[in-house]
Order: structure tokens, then C-alpha cells, then sequence
């Protein structure tokens, strides 16, 4: 079993991971590590296993094989109060926001607070609630509202504010930005990058959007063959000779994505220097 240096930067490190279903191999030999402050992007064609990955990172799919450690914890075998004790150290996305239809946005973030801190007050909880909602991005009366009132975009914040109500310090986004139009995604990227250098989160990201790997992502994890075949910023990726790296990564939307954010470097380079000149 692999073990990691507590002065470490790895705030996750998966070693041999398998993961089986039946006959079918999802994962077999799989080692990644995610370093403190990154946002590490996750992507792969479909079947290759990202949300299994992310599920048995937080303990919620038990592997077939291999070592998970997340703060320097064993997920495998941790005990249940060492496990109560990380998940307050990290807060989840899950795919479509997955908020509880009957009850408002500031009670569907007061659900992680209820768990681990039972004995706070309702009025506590009412202010942390509205302090996180404002925080995502949401206007102050979204508090009151039921999931079916707000838009995509907002269930996707309101999530956030879920994801943030115990202050984690790692944060789990399974592909955010999907179903949002493109101004919404922009956004929510953006909404991603200030979270991250205002509350020094690390997060890991699963998604099939190439403008958000472009925008947001430190490195990319590439899913491939059953393990992690790569990882890296994008143009170290672009240099490897890998088949679906090339596809995906050069293909026309990966074009797109890459044009965009050189224009939109260039736009802030001329409004730089204009400052400068005045």
C-alpha cells in the first residue's frame, strides 16, 4: 500500500485503482494526484469512468483494488468518524445540482449543516444560508425560492452554495457547466476561478467542456485505456502522440475553444497596456 508524505501538496492520491463491474473493467491500475490550490480538469469519452473515479474518491463507490487517500486519510479504511471528519473538508456538485425539490434554496444548503452540526440554531443556520447564497452569485430573495422556480444557471449556483456551507477546502464539480448556454458556462467558470482564490479551494473537475478547460483548469487528467494516461496543462497534452488526445484536444471544437482563449488574452493584453499608456 502507497503511502503518502504528510508534507505532501497532494491533497488526493489514488494508486492501482480497479474497478469492476461484472465483466466489465472500468478501471484497472489507475494512479492520479491532485495538488493543493489546483483546479485539476477530468475528462474522457464516455465509459471510461470519471464519475465512478469521483465516486470512489469520496468514499461513495468501494474499489475492487487499489489505494485512495484524501488528506492523508485512507478512504478504504477509515474508520467512520475519521470519514465524518474529512467529509466536512470537502463539498460536492453532483451532476444537474441534484437539489432536494421540496424544500427552498436556503434550506437545501442548510442540509450539510444540519448533519454535522445539529445543535446550531435556525437562526444561525438562516444567516448562514443567506451568506452562502449571496456569496455564489445569487440575489439575496433566492433564499425562499424551490428549485422549480430558478433557471439552470441558478440551480447550478444554488448547488454551490450547498457544496460551500461547511467551508470545505476541496471541492468535487461534476460537469457544472452542462446544459448552460454559453454566456451561463462563462459565467460559472468564472464564478469557479474567484471561489478558488477567494476561499484557496482545490477543485476537481469533471467535464466535456473544452472552453472550461481552457478557461479555469490548472492540468488535465486525461481517462483513457482504463487508467489515467496523461496529465498536464493543455499544451503539454497537445505534445503527447495519443490518439483521442489529439482528437479531442485538436479537433473543431478544440480549435474553437483554444482561438477564444487566445483572443480573449489579447483583448486583456491591448486593455493592459492602454492603462499603462494613460
Amino acid at each position: 500500500m502507497a503511502v503518502s508524505d504528510p508534507q505532501s501538496d497532494n491533497i488526493i492520491e489514488v494508486h492501482g485503482l480497479s474497478n469492476v463491474f461484472g465483466e466489465q473493467v472500468i478501471h484497472e491500475g489507475l494512479d492520479l494526484e491532485v495538488r493543493r490550490g489546483e483546479i485539476l480538469g477530468v475528462v474522457g469519452g464516455s465509459g471510461t469512468g470519471k464519475s465512478v473515479l469521483m465516486r470512489s474518491i469520496i468514499g461513495l463507490q468501494t474499489p475492487d483494488a487499489g489505494d485512495v487517500r484524501v488528506f492523508d486519510v485512507p478512504v478504504r479504511s477509515a474508520k467512520e468518524a475519521q470519514m465524518q471528519a474529512i467529509r466536512k473538508r470537502w463539498g460536492i456538485l453532483f451532476q444537474g445540482a441534484a437539489l432536494f425539490s421540496t424544500l427552498t434554496v436556503a434550506e437545501n444548503v442548510q442540509v450539510p449543516l444540519r448533519e454535522f452540526y445539529p445543535r446550531l440554531s435556525d437562526r444561525m443556520l438562516d444567516e448562514i444560508a443567506a451568506y452562502k447564497i449571496v456569496m455564489v452569485g445569487l440575489p439575496g430573495d433566492a433564499g425562499p425560492k424551490y428549485p422549480a422556480e430558478l433557471s439552470g444557471g441558478m440551480k447550478k449556483r444554488a448547488g454551490i452554495a450547498r457544496a460551500l456551507a461547511l467551508d470545505p477546502e476541496l471541492l468535487f464539480l461534476d460537469e457544472p457547466t452542462a446544459g448552460l448556454d454559453p454566456i451561463g458556462a462563462a459565467a460559472f467558470d468564472q464564478l469557479i476561478l474567484d471561489l478558488r482564490e477567494r476561499l484557496g479551494l482545490t477543485v476537481f473537475l469533471i467535464t466535456h467542456d473544452l472552453d472550461t478547460l481552457h478557461a479555469i483548469c490548472d492540468r488535465v487528467a486525461v481517462l483513457a485505456d482504463r487508467k489515467v494516461v496523461a496529465v498536464g496543462t493543455i499544451p503539454e497534452l497537445l505534445a503527447l502522440d495519443h490518439a483521442w488526445i489529439q482528437e479531442y484536444f485538436r479537433g473543431p471544437r478544440g480549435r474553437a475553444a483554444e482561438e477564444a482563449v487566445e483572443a480573449e488574452e489579447a483583448r486583456n493584453e491591448l486593455a493592459a497596456q492602454g492603462s499603462a499608456d494613460d
